[in-house]
C-alpha cells in the first residue's frame, strides 16, 4: 500500500468550462473555451509532478482511489471591516461559483493528464471542501490514497 500523496497547489481555484457549441454554415463544432482555467491546470500539474518525484513513486495508482480535495478561495472586501479585520459575520463556507463539481473535474482531469493514474473513474471515494481563505492563502489542498 503506498503512502498517501499529499500536496499544495497555491493559486485562485479554477473550474473546467462547460463545452460550448458553435455553427459555421453547415457544420456544428463543439469545443472548450479558452482560458484563465488553463493556467490553473499548468500549476496543478506542477506541484502534482513534484510531489510525485519527491515522494518516489514508481507508477501509477492502481485500483479504486480517495481524492481529497479543500479549495481555498479569495475573500471579497466586503467581509473586511474599515480597519482591513475580518468581520464576525464573514462566512467560513464559500457558496458561490465556481461549482463543486466543475471544480473537482479540472483537478481530477489534470491528474489524468499527468498519468497519475489511468483514468479519474478509479476516484470512487473523497471529499470535497470550498472555504475562504482566511489567511490570503488561496489554492488547493490536495490528498491521494488508495481507498479502504
Amino acid at each position: 500500500m503506498k503512502p498517501p500523496l499529499t500536496f499544495f497547489v497555491a493559486g485562485i481555484p479554477k473550474a473546467q468550462p462547460r463545452v460550448k457549441a458553435a455553427r459555421r454554415g453547415k457544420f456544428t463544432s463543439i469545443y472548450t473555451p479558452k482560458g484563465a482555467h488553463e493556467d490553473w491546470a499548468m500549476m496543478v500539474r506542477f506541484e502534482a509532478d513534484k510531489a510525485w518525484r519527491e515522494n518516489g513513486y514508481p507508477n501509477q495508482w492502481l485500483g479504486p482511489l480517495c481524492v481529497n480535495l479543500t479549495f481555498h478561495f479569495p475573500r471579497p472586501k466586503n467581509h473586511f471591516n474599515s480597519k482591513g479585520a475580518l468581520k464576525p459575520t464573514a462566512p467560513k463556507w464559500h457558496t458561490s461559483k465556481p461549482d463543486r463539481d466543475n471544480s473537482d473535474k479540472k483537478i481530477l482531469d489534470t491528474l489524468t493528464n499527468v498519468c497519475l493514474w489511468g483514468d479519474d473513474a478509479q476516484v470512487c471515494d473523497g471529499r470535497i471542501k470550498k472555504l475562504y481563505a482566511n489567511d490570503g492563502m488561496t489554492g488547493c489542498f490536495v490528498e491521494i490514497k488508495e481507498a479502504e
